[in-house]
Parts: structure tokens; C-alpha cells; sequence
């Protein structure tokens, strides 16, 4: 493809940027993706990634957007090669609190009884889910867009005025780097950052309603490891993993489950989720380009990327 010949350049390769390009592409559009670091350098490799509208509002266009994701994922997941496992597990709470809006779509949801609930735990709700290993779904995601006719290339841009000469559709799913390129002021860094340790046979994963606790409690095992969670720092820019912060959460994790106590510590990862009033899924003209924003997930980009980049898509044919 001559990479001047586009009909849309996605501007960002995370989940929500590949996502988009995959769908476009396999539409049959001409699509290339320019972006600052490689997928596995993203902030999306940092993503849990248990399904959940985690740090965005649960307002009807999200809960489409979820469910939307939902249902695809749940096909992904019968190919081992994306990286999308179902497991079960619990999500539980130290005081009470209300089931969340979202069980209702999650097959088996329902109130745990006292006796499957940690020490010191009131509520709880068991469910299946899909769970997704970031490094590998990135993968997948990258060469179903090559096999689709697109291409990824390494462009770091100071504003998106620099991507509307090269295609009449320009979609923005930086993420948090709108912050700049747009620019963007609503736009608020949450500083996450995960362990990952090898797995001493851990298959269902937990998860603690902290509510709005920086420190945050999950274990989600895939096959050959766990990834322990979590802190949620609003406004702290920092991608260097930050030891203290992982021994709290190694301690927090291994009080739930004492397997991880000990576990062999394989990798750090640090991500900024994109925190919006609500995410910006919106199109505006830019210079004579359509531009098309995709960013503001907060902590969702993987529970809605399916679903916006649906969105998307349709703007780019509604013209």
C-alpha cells in the first residue's frame, strides 16, 4: 500500500487505536496507524485486563459500548491465539455495598454466601468473565491488521495537524497523549501499575471494590502467570514502577491468596489510564480533515474498544 494513499490514519496503537484500525480495515478501507512507541510499549499493556467499566462513567452509551465489547470478546475467546481466556472468580467488598449494573450481563452473576468470601470481607459476587493477557491480545490484534492490508509505523507527532495532510479521515486514539495533541485539558492521567509473577496454580481471579482508594487489590491468573494489582494515582505523570508501590501490592494480594506471597516476580508494568468527564467518542473538522476522537476510556479502553471502534466506523461511512 502506498502509505501516502490512506482513506483513514489512526493516530495511536493501544488497544483502542488497533482495535479501530483492525475494523476499518477488514472493511476494506485503506488504514495505517502512526504512533509514538510500539503496542507493547503502550499504556494498554498495563491493562489488567478483566472485563469491566473500571474508572468510567457507567452512563447508556458506555453500558452499549461494554456490551458490546462483552460479546466479542466472548468470541475471541474460543481462539487461543488472541489471548482471551473465560474464568470465574469473585469481586468483593469490605463494607456493604450494591451488586454493580454490570453483573447483569456476565454469565453465572450471583451474591456469594459468607463461607466463599475472604476474612474480613461483608458482600461479594461470583461470576465468569472474559480475562485478556495484554502482550498477547496486542499481538493479535497487530497481525490481524497486517493480514487486513494496514500497517503500524513508529511517528511520534507534537499535534494532530501534523496527521491531516496525509488521509481525509483522521482518528484520534492516543489516548492520553491527546492531552497535547489536541489539546486536551479535561483530560487526567491515573497512574496504574501491575507485578506480574509466575502462577503457583492460581485459575480463578479476585477482585476488591475499593471504591476510591489509590491502592487497589486483584489477582488475574493466566496460564503461565498472575497479574497482581493495583494503585490508581489521579495526576501523577511517572511510568517508572515505583518498588514500594509494588511490595504494597504484592502484600495486599498475598493476604487474600498466601500462593503469592513468595511467587517468583517476573515483570513491572506501569500504564496512565486516560481519565475524561466521559470518553470522547465525537467527530469535528480539523483543517478540512474529519477528525474522529476515540480516547477518555479511564480505565475501560479494553472493556469498550469493540464498541466504540464500532462507533467510529460508523462516522467514517456515514461521510
Amino acid at each position: 500500500m502506498d502509505r501516502t494513499d490512506l482513506d483513514v490514519l489512526v493516530v495511536g496503537a493501544g488497544v483502542s487505536g488497533l482495535t479501530t484500525a483492525v475494523l476499518l480495515a477488514e472493511e476494506g478501507l485503506r488504514v495505517g496507524i502512526w504512533t509514538a512507541e510500539q503496542p507493547q510499549a503502550t499504556t494498554s499493556v498495563a491493562a489488567g485486563a478483566l472485563w469491566g467499566p473500571y474508572l468510567v462513567e457507567h452512563v447508556d452509551r458506555v453500558a452499549v459500548w461494554s456490551g458490546q465489547t462483552l460479546a466479542v470478546l466472548r468470541e475471541l475467546a474460543l481462539l487461543p491465539e488472541t489471548g482471551v481466556r473465560i474464568v470465574s472468580g469473585i469481586e468483593a467488598s469490605r463494607t456493604p455495598v450494591e451488586p454493580p449494573d454490570w453483573g447483569r450481563q456476565l454469565d453465572g452473576f450471583r451474591i456469594c454466601v459468607p463461607a466463599e468470601l475472604p476474612a474480613g470481607f461483608r458482600v461479594g459476587w461470583r461470576f465468569t468473565v472474559p480475562l485478556v493477557d495484554m502482550p498477547t491480545y496486542l499481538s493479535y490484534l497487530e497481525k490481524r491488521l497486517v493480514s487486513a492490508g494496514g500497517f503500524i509505523e513508529i511517528r511520534r507527532i507534537a499535534a494532530l495537524r501534523e496527521a491531516t495532510a496525509m488521509a481525509p479521515v483522521v482518528v484520534n486514539c492516543a489516548g492520553i497523549g491527546a492531552y497535547e495533541l489536541v489539546p486536551d485539558s479535561n483530560l487526567t492521567p491515573i497512574r496504574g501499575q501491575l507485578v506480574v509473577v509466575e502462577n503457583p496454580g492460581i485459575t480463578e481471579f479476585f477482585s476488591e471494590d475499593t471504591g476510591d482508594s489509590p491502592e487497589l487489590v486483584h489477582f488475574y491468573p493466566h496460564i503461565d502467570t498472575v497479574v497482581l494489582g493495583g494503585s490508581a494515582q489521579y495526576g501523577v505523570w511517572s511510568r517508572e514502577p515505583d518498588p514500594a508501590i509494588a511490595a504494597g501490592i504484592i502484600a495486599r494480594c498475598a493476604a487474600i491468596e498466601p500462593r503469592l506471597r513468595d511467587a517468583r516476580v517476573i515483570d513491572h508494568r506501569v500504564g496512565l489510564r486516560p481519565a475524561c468527564p466521559r470518553p470522547r467518542v465525537e467527530t469535528e473538522v480539523l483543517d478540512g480533515t474529519r477528525v474522529i476522537s476515540n480516547y477518555g476510556h479511564g480505565g475501560a479502553g479494553v472493556t469498550l474498544s469493540w464498541g466504540c471502534a464500532r462507533d467510529v466506523a460508523a462516522a467514517v461511512r456515514a461521510g
